[in-house]
C-alpha cells in the first residue's frame, strides 16, 4: 500500500466510528469468495435446479451495445470492456446498483451518465428472495452461464464488483481489495481510489479475494486478465441512504458517486493503454 493510502487508513480509522449512515440491511455472509458455503456447484446447476425461478427467486440483466456496420471507421469493432456483478440484488447488496452506475447508466432510471466516460456492456446475477439469498451464490469460478462467458470471451476488460467483510479483506470497515489479474488495471483503479479518498487493499495480500484464479470471468477476457473489486459491508451501506433492493438504486450517495467515478476514468485510462488493439 503506498504512503497516500497509509494517510486515508489512518484518516478512516480516525472518522470509521462516526461517519457514514446506519448498515441498514446491508448484509454479508462468510466464506463467500471460496465457495465452501455455496449449494449450487456452477450456474447450469442453480438454473437446473431453479427450474421456472427465474424473475422469481433470481433474475439475469445484460447489455451488449450495438455495434453497426457503417461505424468501424470510428469505433473498435469489438467489445473493449464489460462491467459484471455476479453476486446481486440481496446477495452481495450493493454491487447490482454499482454495475448500472460504472457502466455508464443511473441505477435507478437507467439514464445514460453524462460525464464523458461513455456507457460499456454489463452482465448481472441477481438474488430476488426476500431473505435466503446466501444461498443463490456461485462462487466466480464456477460461473459457467453462456452469455456472462461469452460476453468475458469477446471483451479486451472486465470490472467485476463483490461484496466481503471488514475482516475477510483484513482491512478498515470502509474499504475495497483491488484484484484481478491485470496489474495495469489494478494501477488504475487504485490510483483513482487515492485521489477520491476510497480506502483500498491490495487482492495480492488477500489471497481469498485476490480475483487471480484463471476460471474466474473478470480474467476470461481476450487478454485473459481483468479487474476485481471486493468491496466492504461498510462501504456497501455507505453508498445507499436506504439499503434494501428497492431503495437502493434512488438513495445513492456522494460515496458512491466517488467510487463509480473513479472506476470510470480508470476504465477509461485502460483502454487508452498499449494493450488495447486497434484493428
Amino acid at each position: 500500500m503506498n504512503p497516500t493510502s497509509r494517510r486515508t487508513v489512518l484518516t478512516a480509522l480516525a472518522t470509521a466510528a462516526v461517519s457514514g449512515p446506519l448498515l441498514g440491511t446491508v448484509t454479508a455472509s462468510p466464506a463467500l469468495a471460496t465457495g465452501d458455503l455455496d449449494l449450487y456447484t456452477s450456474n447450469t446447476d442453480l438454473y437446473t435446479k431453479l427450474a421456472g425461478q427465474e424473475g422469481v427467486e433470481f433474475a439475469r440483466r445484460y447489455r451488449r451495445h450495438e455495434y453497426a456496420d457503417h461505424s468501424l471507421a470510428q469505433r473498435y469493432p469489438y467489445n473493449r470492456t464489460t462491467v459484471m456483478a455476479m453476486h446481486g440484488g440481496g446477495i452481495e447488496t450493493g454491487t447490482s446498483e454499482l454495475c448500472l452506475a460504472i457502466a455508464g447508466y443511473h441505477p435507478a432510471t437507467l439514464a445514460p451518465l453524462e460525464d464523458g466516460h461513455g456507457a460499456f456492456d454489463y452482465w448481472m446475477f441477481e438474488g430476488l428472495r426476500s431473505s435466503g439469498n446466501r444461498d443463490l451464490h456461485v462462487t466466480a469460478k464456477n460461473c459457467d452461464d453462456h452469455v456472462a462467458l461469452s460476453m468475458s470471451a469477446s471483451s479486451l476488460n472486465v470490472l467485476s464488483l463483490h461484496g466481503c467483510t471488514a475482516a475477510q479483506a483484513g482491512t478498515v470497515p470502509q474499504a475495497v481489495v483491488v484484484g484481478g489479474l491485470n496489474t495495469r488495471f489494478k494501477t488504475l483503479l487504485k490510483a483513482e481510489f487515492d485521489a477520491v479518498g476510497i480506502v483500498w487493499r491490495d487482492g495480492d495480500e488477500v489471497p481469498d479475494l485476490a480475483g487471480v484464479n484463471t476460471d474466474n470471468p473478470c480474467n476470461r477476457t481476450m487478454l485473459a486478465k481483468g479487474g476485481q473489486l471486493e468491496l466492504t459491508t461498510e462501504l456497501r451501506a455507505a453508498m445507499f441512504t436506504v439499503n434494501t433492493r428497492a431503495g437502493r438504486a434512488g438513495s445513492t450517495t456522494e460515496v458512491f458517486d466517488r467510487f463509480v467515478g473513479a472506476c470510470r476514468a480508470a476504465i477509461t485510462k485502460l483502454e487508452q493503454g498499449p494493450d488495447q488493439i486497434v484493428l
